[in-house]
């Protein structure tokens, strides 16, 4: 067995019991790093509970740091010490962002609105063409994005900031985050248009910490929101509770749902219905999950889930579908690979890159282990027989989502899987393997350790 919060270079699974319990979801990141950085424009001390500490979650609050903001830790609670809307100082060194695209793309949208320079470390490019969005964004309220070509970063702050006036004809999740952050912190009304409405933590933390703003769906039967709000708020602390991550969540549903006899509780998962598209496929799938202990805390919906193993079967998922889960698309070709039948996952372009080819290694990683997969450009067909036999060796390439997901594999195979580069784990879910030990999965020692 692994210590608790260090995962093994090479990870080894080898089966599982029924698996039966609770299985504990660590906090969601979008949701760490929101409350962090709102909090941090507060006149008062707020109390997050629940923060999840992984490397980009840390990244920002080492970030905030350096910005004069003052965290402390004890134990579960973290109290952060606002210093007010548009109060943060000019930091004397580069920003540590640590290799977290998503949370220097929320730093520069936090420092936007401020008239210096800032500068950040090598930071990796965000999917797809978000980094040319999020730059086009933050250009049209009068700040600009320079990367270098070492990939260190700068952002030239406006010296007199523009509204925000924008529209997303595809979705920009991170760019939109970026512009209500720094539309806070500038004054007059703001506004944001999104054809495909995304992830609204963001909205919904702004009016739990006192922002005046409102989101306006489409009239008739668009998808599209219109997000209004008020620059210069006098925001007020709070004290939160973080949900859990669907994302992480997802790891103990898909293990529950293919190792027999299992019936686990999965605990305090956001539910967000923007969210939700894993769950929502393994429902189509056949996937015995009941929504229990709903409530509700600053807006988001929270449930504990409790997961039955189920005769799965393949289903086709259609580009739209997939392109809002492309953060659990891992797991869901493990529950592919039980399932009976073939399951058909496009729109996967985005996954596919010359410095990260995630498609690549999920594709690599079921043959390893005798599944039958067919990988093209942007999409993958995997055809389940509702067993594997396991017994191969996986390359995650330390890609957090895609070494657990080969665990959950792992746990119901016929053979014993190793995953290498697992130690990525630990930056991303600490407890993993202590959580999946603790509710009846099997993690050898690796030889030679």
């Amino acid at each position: 067995m692994t210590d608790a919060n260090t995962t093994p270079a090479t990870l080894t699974v080898q089966g599982a019991d029924p698996l039966s319990g609770r299985f504990a979801t660590p906090g969601d990141i979008a949701i760490s790093q929101r409350a962090l950085l709102l909090a941090a424009l507060t006149v008062g001390v707020s109390s997050i509970s629940g923060l999840r500490a992984s490397s980009a979650v840390l990244a920002c609050v080492a970030a905030l740091r350096q910005m004069g903001v003052t965290i402390e830790q004890n134990g579960d609670d973290w109290r952060v010490h606002g210093l007010g809307v548009a109060g943060l100082l000019e930091p004397e060194d580069a920003l540590a962002a640590g290799q977290s695209a998503h949370s220097a793309a929320l730093l520069m949208g936090l420092m936007a609105p401020y008239g210096f320079t800032t500068q950040f470390g090598k930071v990796p490019t965000l999917r797809g063409d978000a980094t040319a969005i999020l730059s086009d964004s933050l250009s049209a309220i009068g700040a600009s994005v320079e990367r270098r070509s070492d990939g260190r970063m700068s952002l030239r702050g406006a010296c007199l900031p523009l509204p925000v006036r924008q529209r997303f004809e595809t979705p920009a999740p991170t760019a939109k985050t970026a512009l209500l952050l720094a539309g806070l912190q500038m004054a007059g009304a703001h506004e944001i248009y999104e054809s495909v409405a995304t992830q609204d933590h963001t909205e919904k933390l702004m009016a739990a910490f006192g922002a005046d703003i409102t989101t306006t769906p489409d009239e008739g039967h668009g998808d599209g929101v219109t997000i209004r709000f008020v620059g210069l708020p006098e925001l007020k602390p709070q004290v939160l509770s973080v949900p859990g991550d669907p994302s992480a969540a997802a790891f103990g549903v898909v293990a529950a749902l293919i190792v027999k006899g299992s019936d686990l509780v999965i605990e305090n998962v956001l539910i967000n219905p923007l969210r939700t598209g894993l769950i929502d496929t393994l429902l189509e799938m056949g996937g015995d999950i009941q929504f229990i202990n709903q409530r509700e805390i600053a807006g988001e919906h929270i449930a504990d889930l409790r997961v039955r193993s189920s005769w799965l079967k393949g289903v086709r998922v259609d580009p739209r579908h997939a392109g809002a889960m492309l953060d659990d698309i891992a797991p869901l070709a493990i529950a592919a690979a039980y399932a009976q039948g073939e399951t058909v996952i496009e729109g996967l372009q985005d996954l596919s890159g010359p410095d990260d080819d995630r498609l690549a290694a999920i594709a690599a990683g079921l043959s390893a282990n005798k599944v039958s997969v067919t990988r093209n450009a942007d999409s993958l067909i995997i055809a389940g027989e509702g067993k594997v036999g396991g017994g191969g060796r996986v390359r995650s390439g330390g890609d957090a989502a895609i070494a657990m997901s080969f665990a959950v594999l792992g746990l119901a195979s016929r053979h014993r899987v190793s995953i290498e580069d697992a130690e990525a784990i630990t930056a991303s879910f600490p407890d993993f393997v202590a959580t999946m030990t603790q509710v009846g999965g099997h993690f050898p020692p690796s030889k030679g350790r």
